[in-house]
């Protein structure tokens, strides 16, 4: 990933430069090539100047002093000077025998009819390409003669291209400077993600101790660790929730088991009569752990979990289990009363929550109270929410065991054998999810005053 980067941002740099110094460097040339033509121009046009006495009066003192002059000249530019009369016989020229008949050359010709000449052709003697400038030497309104400067059309090019190394130099160098940003770059940017992945490995093979650092890298990368971090916290407490579950639950399931079995051996042993009642045991064991897979099961799917509640009218909820419950606690001659303050009391609950609330609570009373009691369901509309409350009238418990008991499998001390500790933790995770709380308060009867709250409308 990290040279993929890098790749990708030198690509950048490159197009950047390419789009930059293409057309900058054409543009250098054509600069260049201008400056040379100017300059030759410029000295061809002085050293007319020069030539001009010599051409009108023929001095010759002053013919070998200028010889002098443009053989030092051409040593010093590397060029070639010829100096030629009117009828284009060269007069002056180190390089050039004194008297060549120039006219031949296009450029001499068209300088003796007083027009400057530039340009670049193919040179018979040399065998290349030669570049020239010539002017013509004016002597008031007469053209007396002209001066040619020439050189290799290599050298031209050359001193041009030499400008042109300086531009390459600098793109090689930004490119240079790129790469190593690029570099530094890209892994400013990719060592937080590798160290992310490693994490994500790490935590793939199980280790849910690691985290992902949420000081580093950008903003982005500091966004997506927190979020990483989060999910890693939510998963390791649902693996611990899921262990802990599993391990009470193990525990929880043994014992029915363990009964059921011995039942269920000692039955394959006994005689008829012993037998059938082995069996009834048996039965009751397998009811017992119906009940409790059926407690696990539903507390499974409405742990962690938002699940949609709906309009519920408390009075008649209640009103409909204390008829269910009725001819059952009637065999014990428990009094069951229901008391309301309302005509409706209407809240938000999921899907059956009251109902199994209302269920848990009386199933846990009748544990507890002696038969000729009473049993209160009341139902209650207070600001915000709507109560429901289980009074019973038992030996009532300790303030510390109302408190725990709402623990899954926490059983108070001489509780119902065949009860499964987790009545009241269904109840708790109902009224939880519905937005409501539950609690267990002491009645003034002495015994429990079981209360469960939903939100109202």
């Amino acid at each position: 990933m990290k040279l993929r980067l890098v790749a990708v941002l030198v690509g950048v740099v490159v197009l950047v430069l390419a789009v930059q110094d293409i057309p900058l460097a054409f543009h250098l040339q054509s600069v260049e090539r201008d400056r040379l033509v100017t300059q030759l121009e410029r000295d061809a046009f002085v050293l007319a100047g020069r030539v001009e006495e010599v051409l009108e009066d023929g001095a010759v003192a002053e013919t070998a002093s200028l010889s002098a002059l443009i053989e030092a000249y051409e040593l010093s530019t590397d060029v070639r000077v010829v100096v030629v009369d009117s009828t284009g016989e060269a007069v002056i020229g180190p390089t050039f025998d004194v008297g060549s008949d120039f006219n031949n050359r296009p450029e001499i010709t068209g300088a003796l009819l007083g027009n400057p000449v530039t340009g670049q052709r193919e040179s018979t003697t040399l065998g290349s390409e030669l570049f020239f400038v010539s002017v013509p030497v004016i002597s008031g309104e007469t053209t007396v003669g002209a001066v040619r400067i020439t050189a290799p059309a290599s050298k031209i090019s050359g001193a041009v291209n030499a400008r042109l190394v300086g531009l390459l130099a600098v793109a090689a160098i930004s490119i240079f400077i790129a790469v190593i940003a690029a570099f530094a770059l890209a892994g400013a940017f990719t060592r937080p993600i590798k160290q992310l992945t490693e994490t994500s490995e790490r935590l793939a093979k199980g280790d849910l101790g690691d985290r992902a650092d949420e000081r580093k890298g950008s903003r982005e990368v500091r966004v997506l660790a927190r979020s990483y971090n989060t999910m890693v916290d939510r998963l390791e407490g649902m693996l611990e929730r899921q262990r802990g579950f599993a391990g009470a639950a193990s525990h929880q399931l043994r014992t029915p088991l363990t009964a059921l079995r011995l039942r269920l051996e000692s039955a394959a042993v006994a005689k008829d009569q012993d037998r059938d009642e082995h069996l009834e045991a048996a039965v009751a064991e397998t009811d017992r752990l119906s009940r409790i897979i059926e407690g696990l099961l539903l507390l499974s799917r409405s742990e962690g979990q938002q699940v949609k509640r709906e309009l519920v009218e408390l009075r008649s909820v209640s009103q409909k289990r204390c008829e269910y419950w009725g001819p059952l606690l009637a065999e014990r001659d428990i009094q069951l009363d229901f008391m309301c303050d309302a005509d409706t009391v209407d809240v938000l609950a999921v899907p059956t929550a009251a109902e199994q609330c209302i269920d848990n609570f009386i199933d846990n009373a009748l544990d507890v109270v002696e038969n000729g009691s009473r049993i209160v369901i009341k139902v209650a509309r207070t600001p915000g929410v709507g109560e429901i409350h289980v009074i019973d009238s038992g030996p009532g418990m300790s303030e510390l065991d109302r408190e725990q008991a709402f623990e899954r499998f926490w059983r108070a001390k001489g509780a119902n054998p065949g009860g499964t500790g987790l009545g009241l933790a269904i109840v708790r995770q109902l009224a939880e999810s519905s937005g409501g709380s539950a609690e267990l308060r002491a009645a003034p009867s002495g015994g429990i005053d079981a209360v469960v709250t939903f939100p109202r409308l």
